[in-house]
């Protein structure tokens, strides 16, 4: 299992990378915004598939840098979910 697992690992970690890329480059050009549950979902999952990748291929800074894409990214989704982000657009 383990041997199956390494073998795609890199492949899988691409995908995050992927996935990542485009969400930035999304909001980058204003076709998304910051406050979308879709934008965030998309860094939390890409985050996740870098690091099942660095499982196999070990790089401290690499998975501190996704751990923390992750926990910004969770922050994010509380945001919307409870509504946080809106009020606070919405007293400007």
């Amino acid at each position: 299992m383990y041997e199956a697992m390494l073998a795609i690992s890199d492949e899988v970690g691409m995908v995050g990378v992927g996935i990542i890329l485009v969400a930035y480059y999304f909001l980058s050009v204003g076709r998304w915004i910051a406050d979308s549950m879709l934008f965030q979902f998309l860094n939390f999952a890409g985050a996740w598939l870098i690091l099942f990748s660095l499982y196999f291929h070990w790089n401290l800074s690499s998975v501190v840098i996704e751990v923390a894409w992750i926990a910004i990214s969770m922050v994010g989704m509380y945001r919307i979910l409870t509504g946080a982000a809106n009020k606070k657009s919405s007293s400007k």
